[in-house]
């Protein structure tokens, strides 16, 4: 199997030529070049959602076992897509058709731990999918999108923006890991112990919520750092310290976010 991990290319800076000739075109011909080949990669990638045959799924497989255990690696092979094909975003749908088989998967074992009937099934699964995922990573991906391209661009500006399309694989990234913690490791155990009245399960199912949302902000703060025209990425991980704080305001408190979690499944498809 191919090495993705080692492989890293330098970067190759562009002609002098070709710096000069893009230098000259005007701000309006160059934002109407930058719409259409945005606009372009959006459709493509649209088109490949369905084509099964074309996506690399062993390559997807890989990118979701290295951010388990190296999320630098990845984020390596984002800088080797951008040498080769002049853009960070991925191109290929494959990660995304993976991640929404887990959530199926994951979705169906959430069905039995709640007791859900077929049709609260079907709609607690199209809120997983098209809400807490597609939604919501919709949503965080262009809140991120306005705040790196208007807050953490280095200056002057170097004619290179955060594509909304990274902005997006950057959240499927971070929230991979977290799916697996919360939606698959957990949901065996969370009947017959995490969600009990008791410190002990309280404090294993919260400190699983720490593991996630932390491993979340990390992966997240190690997408928009590799970035090179990006400055102050460090202050991604600053929401860290918030969530020790809820942690253990949590634990002193007697709250269980595991039992609330499944509280707030089962209400909103009833």
């Amino acid at each position: 199997m191919y090495d993705y991990g080692k492989y890293s290319p330098p970067t190759s800076p562009l002609p002098s030529a070709t710096i000069t000739q893009t230098q000259m075109q005007s701000p309006a011909r160059q934002d109407s070049q930058d719409r259409h080949s945005a606009t372009a990669k959006r459709h493509k990638y649209l088109r490949r959602l369905f084509k099964f045959r074309q996506m690399d799924f062993e390559y997807a497989f890989w990118q979701m076992l290295y951010l388990i255990v190296a999320p630098q690696k990845v984020y390596r092979n984002f800088a080797y897509r951008k040498q080769t094909k002049d853009q960070w975003a991925r191109d290929d749908p494959a990660f995304l058709v993976l991640l929404s088989f887990w959530l199926c998967a994951s979705s169906v074992g959430f069905a039995l731990v709640l007791g859900l009937h077929f049709v609260a099934f079907i709609k607690f699964l199209l809120w997983v999918i098209l809400v807490d995922c597609v939604g919501v990573g919709l949503l965080v991906a262009s809140i991120f999108w306005l705040l790196t391209n208007r807050y953490l661009i280095l200056q002057p500006p170097r004619g290179q923006d955060v594509e909304w399309g990274y902005c997006f694989d950057v959240h499927l990234n971070a929230f991979f890991p977290l799916l697996m913690i919360l939606h698959v490791f957990q949901l065996p155990l969370l009947r017959p112990f995490i969600t009990h009245d008791l410190f002990i399960s309280r404090f294993f199912g919260n400190s699983l919520w720490l593991i996630a949302v932390v491993y979340y902000i990390y992966i997240t703060f190690l997408g928009y750092s590799s970035l090179p025209f990006l400055k102050n990425t460090r202050l991604l991980l600053y929401p860290m310290s918030a969530m020790l704080l809820i942690y253990f305001l949590s634990l002193g408190l007697g709250w269980n976010f595991s039992q609330g979690l499944c509280y707030f499944y089962k209400y909103r498809v009833w």
